[in-house]
């Protein structure tokens, strides 16, 4: 007997990730993977790391970790949305916490902190829309974070004389 499956119309989208996303979760957990390297590397220095920077560096890595769980698990259950509150929660701290940290400007704030500050107001906008169900935007908006202020951010914390591309690179 041949079984029909109806499709009916204004179904939601599907909440599986799709390619970018699965190309944002490898992404995410990739750079965790070499920040923790980094951080391995650089254990002679641990001493004299300030304990705002480990703070920071202690947030961003729960964000790290969650972001492909949460990319790559299933979405819209109790548990993404437990671990979407810890992830905007660590997300907000990493930004709070990044305004203190000012030691590669002499003291004064850079471009990265423009991303902290877009941040404060973007993640909370990204909660919200998961909150009231707006299920394109909270996704779309959740793409762009993990995007630009998780791996974009991120990348950038090697080059130009930074601890962790210090640590990393020698």
């Amino acid at each position: 007997m041949a079984t029909t499956v109806s499709v009916s119309r204004g179904a939601p989208p599907p909440l599986a990730a799709d390619r970018y996303e699965r190309i944002l979760a490898y992404a995410a957990a990739m750079l965790l993977a070499v920040v923790l390297v980094a951080i391995a590397r650089g254990h002679a220095e641990w001493p004299r790391v300030p304990p705002l920077v480990w703070a920071h560096l202690l947030t961003i890595l729960v964000a790290l970790a969650l972001t492909p769980v949460m990319l790559l698990g299933r979405r819209g259950d109790r548990r993404h949305r437990q671990l979407g509150t810890i992830w905007v929660v660590a997300m907000m701290l990493t930004a709070l916490l990044s305004f203190g940290i000012r030691q590669t400007n002499h003291g004064a704030f850079s471009a990265i902190h423009l991303l902290s500050a877009f941040t404060l107001v973007q993640v909370p906008l990204l909660w919200w829309s998961a909150r009231t169900h707006r299920v394109a935007r909270h996704r779309g908006a959740v793409r762009a974070m993990v995007t630009g202020a998780l791996l974009i951010a991120g990348v950038f914390t090697f080059p130009f004389g930074r601890m962790l591309g210090h640590w990393l690179f020698g």
